[in-house]
Parts: structure tokens; C-alpha cells; sequence
């Protein structure tokens, strides 16, 4: 096995909040940097990540924080994050630089050339509800996608050296153009959090609105799970990302006029046409590897809200050799209880766990998850 990228190197993170200090926590563990210096806005943070591990030196300044660094990585919120690239760039003129904010385009349209050359943004799809160091953990980036967007001038030693130190950390680096960057996000991240919010507030204008929630089905639940996200986040990335967005939201206004003309017309056959359509695209997307989403089955568990279900009921089947796909629980209230939503691959794998859910007196209903 090849030593890490960076063994050694020294780190810069301007930002040391939930994936700043995140990855400055895997870069310690994983990636052998020899140390971590960080800078935020507040000494209150910069004490904790000290006291987390999370950077091995707390800085007064940002000039002061990437003075010798190998790489900056730059954690700011978005609107923060052009200037604040371009100001590490001039205080570490050998240093690689790059960033973990949702938009890219902005930033390597803002770059000259000669600092395109050192800088490539990045984007990890990962996260938490939760923020702030306190909630940092070296596994956040696990597996997770982490998109590069080196501009048209990247050094490519620059490049290797960041791809690198990526695939070090446990996450999956992988290469995308800084507009179809955003465009993807447009459509696959900022569009269903506009969705969600109108959602969510058109919902809210009804009389009886909160009884209707508290016993709204899962599909409601699953669309408005990130309306009211946090406001100042998702305005910056909204705006960032302005055109593409725009882009987005008109494609998404035509389909939903063609959905309009078809009720008003009551043509059934077209409404049948435009469901079905949905459901080829949403197979072919789940179609990762052997996993075709006709072989995803679900099984739905009532549960009672009291401490430990959820702990009893993944134990117990993982004890019985079965992986979970992928979860979504449904809580109603601390009198109904809720529900737990378990995907699994194959028929006979979801047999066997409804078989073992059952044995603890769980009542389970199961159907493949796309009919």
C-alpha cells in the first residue's frame, strides 16, 4: 500500500465547524498529516476543535493559519468562500488550495488563471442535522462522494496531490466540470429544498393543518423532510447558484403544466404516461452495480415510541446476516408511535427478515420497492 498523499504535510482548515473539523479529525487519523492548523471566527470554536483534536494548532488569523501549509482546505459558508479562497492563495503561494462548498461555478469564475492553477474546488455529499465542531467525527466522509472541480488551468500536480489526500480521508474523490457541477446540484439538491418549502408552506396555510401532519403518510413526510433547512445556508447556496437553479425550476414548471393540462383535459392515459415515465428513470438511476431497484423490497414495522426499538430492531437483524439499504422512519407522537420503513435486497432476504421482525412481535408489511 502506497503512504498517504499528505504524510507529514501540514494542513490548513479556515473554518473548523462540522466538515472542516471533520476532515481535519480524518486527515489526522487517516491521511498522516503532521499538523493541523485551523482558523475560525470565534476562539470559542478554535479552543473546542483544539480540545476535540480536530487541529493541532489554533491560529489568530487566516494569514496566520496557512503560512507554510501544504494544502488549505477552506470551510466557510458559500458566500464567504471566493474571497476568502482568494485571500489564502496570497498568503500561501505554494500551497494547494480548495474548498468544500455546494456551488463551484462562482468560485473558479472568480479565479484568474494563475490562481486556477493551485486551487480546485470540492464538494462533499455528505453532512449532518447537527452543525459546529462539537458534532465533528474523522467518519463523516465515508464512502461519500466528494466531487473536484479543477478549472481549465489546474496544475496537475496540484491535482493528483488533492485526489489523493481525498481517497485518504475514505471518501470517493471524483472529477466534474464546475457548471455541470452546479447544474446537477440544481436539479438533485437546491430544487427539492425549494420544493420542500412550498411545500411545506402551502401545507401550513390549511386549517387543521398539524392534526393533518401528525398522521400525514410517509410520502409527505419524505418530501418536506428538509423544508425550513437553515435559512441563511440555503439562501447563499439558492443565490449562488442562481442560473442553474432558474434552469431547474422552469424545467420542472413545464412538466408540472404538462401534469396541469392533462387533469384538466381528465386524461388518464397521459397522467399513466407521465407516472410510468417516472418510474423507468427512477429504476435506471437505482441500477447501481447488481442492485436494480426492482430488487429493492421494503418492509414496513409499526413501533411504539419508547427508547430502544430502533436499536432492537436493527441488532436483531443484523445478528441475522441482513443489510440494510436504507431506512426512513415516520413518527407520529409519543401516543401513536410511528412507523420504520427497512429496504433490503431481494425477495428472499426480505423474507427472511420479516421472518425474524415477526418473531418479535412486530407486525410487518412488505412490497417490493418499486411496483
Amino acid at each position: 500500500m502506497s503512504p498517504p498523499t499528505l504524510a507529514g504535510a501540514t494542513l490548513s482548515v479556515v473554518g473548523v465547524g462540522l466538515m472542516g473539523g471533520s476532515l481535519g479529525l480524518a486527515a489526522r487519523e487517516r491521511a498522516g498529516v503532521g499538523a493541523v492548523r485551523g482558523w475560525s471566527r470565534t476562539r470559542e470554536t478554535l479552543e473546542l476543535a483544539l480540545e476535540r483534536g480536530a487541529i493541532t494548532h489554533a491560529c489568530a488569523s487566516l494569514e496566520e493559519a496557512v503560512e507554510g501549509a501544504d494544502l488549505v482546505v477552506v470551510a466557510t459558508p458559500v458566500r464567504l468562500v471566493a474571497d476568502t479562497v482568494k485571500a489564502a492563495l496570497r498568503a500561501a503561494p505554494e500551497a494547494v488550495v480548495t474548498d468544500v462548498g455546494s456551488t463551484k461555478a462562482p468560485l473558479m469564475r472568480a479565479l484568474s488563471p494563475q490562481e486556477q492553477a493551485r486551487c480546485i474546488g470540492g464538494h462533499p455529499l455528505c453532512g449532518s442535522e447537527t452543525a459546529g465542531v462539537a458534532n465533528a467525527r474523522a467518519s463523516l466522509y465515508d464512502g461519500a462522494t466528494y466531487f473536484l472541480t479543477p478549472g481549465a488551468h489546474v496544475d496537475a500536480e496540484a491535482y493528483r496531490r488533492l485526489y489523493g489526500f481525498v481517497a485518504d480521508l475514505g471518501a470517493r474523490p471524483a472529477a466534474v466540470d464546475p457548471e455541470e457541477h452546479d447544474r446537477l446540484m440544481a436539479l438533485m439538491s437546491h430544487l427539492p429544498h425549494v420544493l420542500a418549502n412550498v411545500l411545506m408552506a402551502q401545507a401550513g396555510q390549511h386549517a387543521g393543518s398539524r392534526d393533518a401532519l401528525l398522521s400525514a403518510g410517509p410520502s409527505f413526510r419524505d418530501l418536506t423532510r428538509i423544508a425550513g433547512s437553515n435559512r441563511r445556508v440555503w439562501t447563499d447556496i439558492f443565490l449562488d447558484n442562481r442560473a442553474a437553479l432558474l434552469a431547474a425550476l422552469a424545467a420542472f414548471q413545464d412538466g408540472l403544466q404538462q401534469v396541469l393540462e392533462a387533469l384538466a383535459a381528465n386524461d388518464g392515459a397521459r397522467l399513466g404516461e407521465s407516472i410510468a415515465r417516472a418510474a423507468e428513470h427512477r429504476e435506471r438511476m437505482l441500477a447501481v452495480g447488481d442492485l436494480a431497484a426492482g430488487d429493492l423490497y421494503r418492509i414496513v414495522v409499526p413501533i411504539a415510541d419508547r427508547p430502544g426499538v430502533l436499536k432492537e430492531i436493527m441488532v436483531a437483524l443484523g445478528d441475522a446476516g441482513i443489510n440494510v439499504e436504507d431506512l426512513a422512519l415516520h413518527h407520529m407522537s409519543a401516543e401513536l408511535g410511528g412507523s420504520l420503513t427497512v429496504y433490503v435486497q431481494g425477495e428472499e432476504v426480505c423474507r427472511r427478515a420479516a421472518h425474524v421482525l415477526g418473531g418479535l412481535g412486530y407486525d410487518v408489511a412488505t412490497a417490493r420497492a418499486v411496483e
